[in-house]
């Protein structure tokens, strides 16, 4: 059965998406563009108290935005051109917060290489709701799939999964957090831009890690039509300490989690990825497995937006 929010997508949506959309079963939409590439559009909202905590810094809000829709784009090989943003603005938002805002995207602008071409402001009531459109491009036909995952491919991740999770209660002051490492990581995810570009060719089957890991890897599957096994211990993780289903099923990691045959094992390795486990025949699903090989799954696998 299909998780609400896709099976929602599924009933609503899909019918209306035409074929750049990919079904609406991807990271990005994939458009032909000029001169031998695809155009790669994809959109996502941040909603306070939901996405980030009310009271976070106005530049850390504005990054954010940006950087998790930079994950999408990473996530399909894509390289960054520009983005629209609509911005639904409460009462009492003053020029001061607003100023420190765009200051924030400013700096990840220049960072990213990439700019503004448009968008709209408007009122709400409440709470404070930002959408923001990424554009980016592939060579024509690049562009990294969630389908592609076979039985045999081995599962791999960047950086260390579950700091979106320890970086919130961080934040929150419910975890230690000495140099202030994790609430950053939380604050400003990562976008893994150019291990994006190093990986078309390698991943047979990619996305980033928003809702958690298992309930990622549960989407490769459903795309791949494949089942999929994960070692507990092979997941890196910031904090040892820290329950291993929570990292797990945590979200808001915007790590590149991915498929890739055996033999690109050395390519990955050199990248700096972790292989976390393995894609197998069966039914799609995943499996969480413990040191001594038992099955530890958790009920839920991550979040669902709806």
């Amino acid at each position: 059965m299909l998780p609400a929010e896709f099976g929602l997508i599924a009933r609503h949506f899909a019918p209306l998406a035409g074929p750049g959309a990919l079904g609406l079963l991807d990271d990005a939409a994939v458009i032909p563009g000029p001169a031998g590439t695809d155009l790669v559009l994809a959109a996502d909202a941040m909603v306070a108290g939901t996405h980030f905590l009310p009271d976070d810094p106005p530049e850390t809000i504005g990054r954010k935005l940006l950087r998790v829709n930079l994950s999408d784009l990473a996530a399909m090989g894509a390289a960054p051109l520009g983005y629209l943003m609509t911005v639904a603005l409460p009462p009492g938002t003053d020029d001061p917060w607003l100023a420190a805002f765009a200051a924030g995207l400013a700096e990840d602008q220049a960072r990213f290489d990439l700019q503004v071409l448009g968008g709209d402001t408007v009122s709400t009531p409440g709470p404070l709701t930002l959408s923001l459109t990424i554009l980016g491009s592939v060579p024509t036909g690049g562009a990294i799939r969630r389908a592609g995952a076979r039985p045999g491919d081995d599962i791999w991740v960047s950086g260390t999964i579950g700091d979106g999770w320890l970086g919130l209660r961080a934040a929150r002051g419910e975890w230690p957090d000495p140099d202030g490492r994790l609430a950053r990581r939380y604050r400003l995810p990562e976008p893994r831009l150019e291990l994006g570009l190093a990986l078309r060719g390698v991943a047979r089957a990619m996305l980033d890690v928003s809702d958690g890991l298992l309930q990622d890897l549960s989407h490769l599957c459903r795309a791949g039509g494949c089942a999929a096994v994960v070692e507990a211990a092979r997941i890196p993780a910031s904090d040892a300490s820290a329950p291993i289903a929570a990292l797990a099923t945590g979200g808001d990691d915007y790590e590149l989690l991915l498929a890739a045959a055996p033999e690109d094992a050395t390519r990955c390795q050199a990248l700096g990825l972790t292989r976390i486990g393995r894609f197998g025949a069966g039914a799609p699903g995943v499996a969480l497995l413990d040191g001594q090989g038992r099955d530890v799954t958790p009920a839920r696998l991550g979040w669902s937006h709806v």
